[in-house]
């Protein structure tokens, strides 16, 4: 399937993913919205699905044919150290490092190969591939995607970060940051979060993957929910896991300095790592650690319903930008399906009306932040779907994906980078672009299955 057939736009305004078996075409300018917000119960705008799911389960096979193919290594969004061009400079310094960075990461057009930057596998992308692969399993029953999920999990025990007392894992290539250069593999828990997460995806029972040749020091035999239970310390020892007041906070990655800015969607990432391994292997503590970390991610939430980046905000140039936002949203709706407390509906209810109405347009498209439409990124369009997926709008969810098939799908399970006001960069960032897609498309599908089972179907 390619662009010409599904996701790109006739002359007329119509959708070509309607006429693969979506809801009859109407123009995109047409396609309004009520005043009424989704239920976090039931979700739902309304029942238009805006492109089929026959038509999304297909983009996901071509979508996930397109990365193992490349056996998942291709290049990044924050890559630039890697040039070999620059390692090869007779000298190094911070603002050499971030010229060459920045340059690569926001020039118009992929210069990655003409700077020579190393193509690498990302670790949390193959987190999110075997994510990806296990809901192409559960969703076709064809083994192939059971075995590269087995394999991908394989990946990250080999490829984690080592010295930390427990799995973890980061970028494959350093980073340049104003206060210090990162080396690469320095973990932290995003990319922890997302690896833990995938590993207990393949440890439900049924063809557990052992790695008894390379098990982690302390941890008890091999299998990957043993891995997986070790990264407990690192978030609370590496990362710094510390209370006051009644709630608690952690560092972004290992090794922070006194006095950095708290990173907010990575706490509320930190959360839901606790309470992935809660919800395996129940544990009080696991969960009120989580929920004290939640309730500092809550008290954060501004007037309007969003959050900035960092505590304080003025430590970054981002905002409430869109795909942080939707992390947090997603760990407080994990929090009560784990539980089914609804100890954050409030927070809930207000994120969610506000990363609905404010980081999206009624026709999908995602904004970037609460004050700018561009850049459309296929990361923050990524993880609207999956986040509206996870609150119950799979409605919602499919108008995100209708307007990324229509404005960043180049056919053949390749996606686009980002729409700019007057400019789209037509090339793929392997975590950033493939993996995050096949993911929500994955995340997507299951919300529809779930969906369907509710409803007795």
């Amino acid at each position: 399937m390619t662009a010409s057939d599904i996701g790109a736009a006739d002359e007329d305004g119509v959708n070509r993913a309607e006429r693969a078996g979506g809801e009859p075409g109407r123009p995109l300018a047409d396609r309004g919205t009520d005043d009424a917000l989704p239920a976090l119960e039931t979700g739902g705008h309304d029942d238009a699905h805006w492109v089929a799911d026959d038509a999304v389960a297909e983009i996901l096979t071509e979508t996930l044919r397109y990365a193992r193919e490349r056996d998942y290594t291709g290049w990044d969004y924050f890559d630039g150290m890697s040039s070999r061009i620059r390692r090869a400079l007779p000298f190094e310094t911070k603002w050499t490092n971030i010229l060459i960075q920045e340059v690569i990461k926001r020039a118009p057009v992929n210069v990655r190969r003409l700077m020579s930057v190393e193509q690498r596998q990302s670790f949390k992308g193959t987190a999110l591939f075997v994510l990806a692969n296990r809901r192409a399993y559960d969703r076709l029953g064809d083994a192939c995607y059971r075995r590269e999920a087995d394999r991908l999990s394989t990946w990250l025990v080999e490829n984690r970060t080592r010295g930390y007392g427990g799995f973890c894992g980061g970028h494959q290539h350093a980073t340049q940051g104003l206060d210090k250069r990162l080396p690469a593999k320095h973990p932290g828990i995003v990319s922890t979060g997302y690896a833990v997460r995938a590993l207990l995806s393949q440890s439900d029972g049924t063809g557990d993957v052992e790695n008894d040749a390379d098990p982690l020091d302390g941890a008890a035999g091999g299998s990957l929910a043993a891995v997986a239970e070790s990264a407990l310390p690192f978030v609370f020892e590496a990362l710094n896991y510390r209370e006051s007041d009644g709630t608690a906070r952690i560092d972004y990655h290992a090794g922070a300095e006194a006095g950095e800015a708290t990173v907010i969607n990575a706490n509320a990432l930190g959360a839901r790592l606790l309470l992935d391994l809660h919800d395996r292997h129940p544990r009080p503590e696991l969960r009120e650690r989580a929920e004290r970390i939640l309730d500092y991610v809550a008290s954060q939430q501004a007037d309007v319903g969003g959050w900035t980046y960092t505590d304080p905000p003025s430590a970054s140039h981002l905002s409430m930008d869109n795909h942080h936002n939707g992390f947090v949203l997603e760990s407080l709706l994990r929090h009560r399906e784990v539980t089914g407390a609804t100890r954050y509906d409030d927070t809930l209810e207000r994120g969610i009306e506000f990363y609905r109405r404010t980081l999206f347009e009624p026709s999908g498209a995602p904004n970037w932040d609460e004050e700018s439409a561009y850049p459309k990124d296929v990361h923050a369009a990524a993880e609207g779907i999956v986040l509206f997926s996870a609150a119950g709008d799979t409605a919602f969810a499919s108008r995100i994906i209708d307007w990324t098939l229509s404005e960043l799908y180049a056919g053949d399970g390749q996606f686009y980078y980002q729409k700019r006001r007057f400019y789209t960069k037509r090339f793929t960032l392997m975590r950033w672009c493939q993996a995050w897609m096949a993911f929500a498309l994955g995340e997507y599908l299951n919300a529809r299955e779930r969906g369907r089972e509710r409803n007795g179907q």
